[in-house]
């Protein structure tokens, strides 16, 4: 057996796409996947299956969501070892009392040498980003009184779909 996290966009992001855990654990459940649990209310499920084939489950698990909720839902797997080694990225001396966040944004692929350029030419005094493989690490500094960086120009930029996720989560996810 093989234990994947699975991340989802947009599950609870909104009242019409609202699901209970408990719901979203039965699906995955449904789709002959095993030790299913869920990792707080914003679509993150760890699961075990047989085979390793990432993509394939992907497929698999984005049909039956549908099915199941009637919208679509982009998944994005990781496995242990690739959360883990997320988790242990160094690329930003991080310090929690400066007022910095970290995410990092899910793909399902790496991205092409083009909008590896576009992603970096982002960058703000309050934003950096570096991408790395199938994940684009985000440094958020906050400054008072300022809204803070849109994912807009990120969706424009990358044309494709991604899920978001706070450093605190993932490293929460990783030790389960």
């Amino acid at each position: 057996m093989y234990r994947f996290i699975a991340l989802l966009r947009a599950i609870n992001a909104g009242p019409r796409r609202a699901v209970k855990m408990e719901f979203l654990r039965r699906v995955f459940e449904s789709m002959h996947l095993s030790d299913v649990a869920t990792f707080i209310g914003s679509g993150n499920v760890v699961f075990k299956a047989t085979t390793k084939n990432a993509k394939t489950l992907e497929r698999r698990i984005e049909k039956g969501l549908w099915h199941a909720l009637g919208y679509e839902v982009a998944a994005f797997l990781r496995t242990n070892a690739e959360l883990a080694e997320i988790v242990n990225c160094r690329q930003f001396r991080l310090s929690e009392a400066d007022g910095r966040d970290f995410n990092i944004i899910f793909l399902a692929d790496p991205l092409c040498e083009r909008l590896r350029r576009q992603v970096m030419a982002l960058r703000t005094d309050t934003d950096e980003f570096c991408v790395h493989g199938r994940e684009i690490y985000w440094l958020r500094r906050k400054k008072q009184g300022r809204v803070g960086f849109s994912n807009v120009p990120l969706e424009k930029t990358l044309d494709r779909s991604f899920t978001v996720r706070g450093v605190k989560t993932v490293k929460r996810m990783a030790l389960r």
